[in-house]
């Protein structure tokens, strides 16, 4: 009994002393402040949320905001506790209101803490008033423009789904709805992540957006050539303009062929050169079927120290195809084999383009005219043995140019034996090869 009396002493001179020592922290009537503060803490730890609330009534109503940022943090838990409770719709929009003031009074009291409050009291309008378009527009789009970068990815998704919902209902134009997804996009871009967590959220972030938009039909190309043709026609030197018109143009189906696009990729790519916009250029001439540029800005892409090993790879490989079906039998050849050796998994469809080449292949002399088949024939068996997804397609291959393999009485005229080795040369590619006779 005399250990638990001084104990007891002693806490109530650590108390008393509290008093003295944080008359301004705690306000005018500190000691009340003080104790409301600590019987909702010590209700609190203990889990026991009802007995918390009024006590916590108490200090909130006692203490300036200065007193404890908990109280702010407590208090927003226990709000929210509350609402699952209230059958009164006006006593529940009175709670939410309660928790969005809580985020403001802390955010004033603690502006260090901005953007975590901020960012929380987007998500508290989300989870609470997620069903009024207009309201989370409004509200959400003022949180972007003051955190910009730092906001979180659940604000921006919201927001742009807000301002298609009101699209839908005639309250705002395609233009807005665009310039709302120019601006999301571009903020989640700055973003500058701290972990790894946090860049693969923002990818999802980023995907969800695009994936959005595009399911909204906002941006169909006829409304994006009437806003963005104007605003090029004014600055058709600005990266920022030329930029965003690709990018937009690029998630419209049915967009990549126009004037507009034509001239906005170019732009871009004179404004700021890199691999991505020569491979733009790329597409977008080979969409419009001029082969020696597409051909040109394919290979531009390629050459750019800035892409790494993957993305040349891909390049080649679509170089390859884009060559053998417009005849460049040669480039095909030498990009398919670079694919191959930069990257592995693209080796069996590398080696079905060499497999392809030499079955089309013009050849001048009788015996090359056999020996085409074998080429191709080792070109599919390596494509088959590279990439098992393609067995099939390869097999196929095989079978079919088999059925041009010689008889063995036809070989024995040109002085050749099945199994031997036998060096191709036509259409510009070389290859030894494997004598094979027909099964026939």
């Amino acid at each position: 009994m005399k250990k638990f009396s001084l104990i007891f002493a002693a806490a109530a001179a650590l108390f008393v002393s509290q008093i003295v020592s944080a008359q301004g922290k705690f306000g005018p009537d500190s000691a009340e402040c003080i104790k409301y503060l600590s019987y909702y803490q010590e209700y609190y730890k203990q889990k026991n949320y009802s007995d918390a609330l009024p006590n916590w009534r108490k200090a909130y109503n006692l203490c300036p905001a200065t007193a404890s940022q908990n109280m702010f943090i407590h208090g927003t838990s226990l709000m929210t506790r509350e609402i699952g409770k209230i059958k009164d719709e006006s006593m529940r929009q009175a709670v939410i209101d309660t928790i969005l003031t809580l985020q403001d009074q802390r955010m004033a009291a603690y502006p260090r803490k901005k953007k975590e409050i901020m960012n929380n009291k987007g998500k508290y309008m989300i989870n609470y008033r997620g069903t009024d378009n207009a309201y989370l527009y409004q509200n959400l789009n003022a949180i972007v423009d003051e955190l910009g970068p730092n906001t979180s990815g659940i604000i921006l998704v919201n927001l742009l789904q807000s301002g298609i919902a009101l699209y839908r209902e005639n309250q705002i134009s395609a233009d807005d709805v665009i310039g709302l997804y120019d601006k999301v996009s571009e903020n989640l871009e700055n973003a500058k992540p701290k972990s790894a967590a946090e860049t693969e959220d923002n990818a999802k972030t980023k995907a969800a957006l695009e994936t959005i938009f595009a399911d909204s039909k906002v941006a169909s190309c006829d409304n994006l050539i009437a806003i963005f043709t104007p605003r090029y026609e004014a600055e058709p030197e600005n990266i920022a303009v030329v930029s965003n018109i690709v990018k937009l143009m690029n998630s419209a189906d049915d967009c990549a062929t126009n004037d507009l696009y034509l001239k906005a990729v170019t732009s871009m790519y004179k404004l700021d050169p890199s691999y991505r916009s020569a491979y733009a250029l790329y597409r977008l001439n080979n969409a419009r079927g001029n082969v020696a540029d597409a051909a040109k800005y394919l290979e531009e892409a390629i050459a750019y120290e800035e892409s790494d090993e993957d993305t040349d790879a891909q390049y080649y490989y679509e170089l390859a195809r884009f060559a053998y079906g417009n005849g460049m039998r040669s480039k095909a050849y030498d990009a398919a084999r670079k694919a191959a050796d930069l990257d592995r998994g693209y080796a069996g469809k590398a080696y079905m383009v060499i497999g392809n080449l030499w079955a089309s292949a013009t050849c001048t002399e009788e015996v090359d005219k056999y020996a085409r088949f074998w080429a191709a024939t080792d070109f599919y068996q390596k494509a088959r043995n590279a990439d098992p997804s393609i067995a099939e397609d390869a097999s196929s291959q095989i079978a079919s140019v088999s059925k041009y393999f010689p008889d063995a009485s036809e070989i024995f005229m040109y002085d050749l034996v099945s199994g031997n080795s036998y060096t191709v040369s036509c259409g510009g590619l070389t290859a030894t090869t494997t004598v094979r006779v027909s099964n026939r």
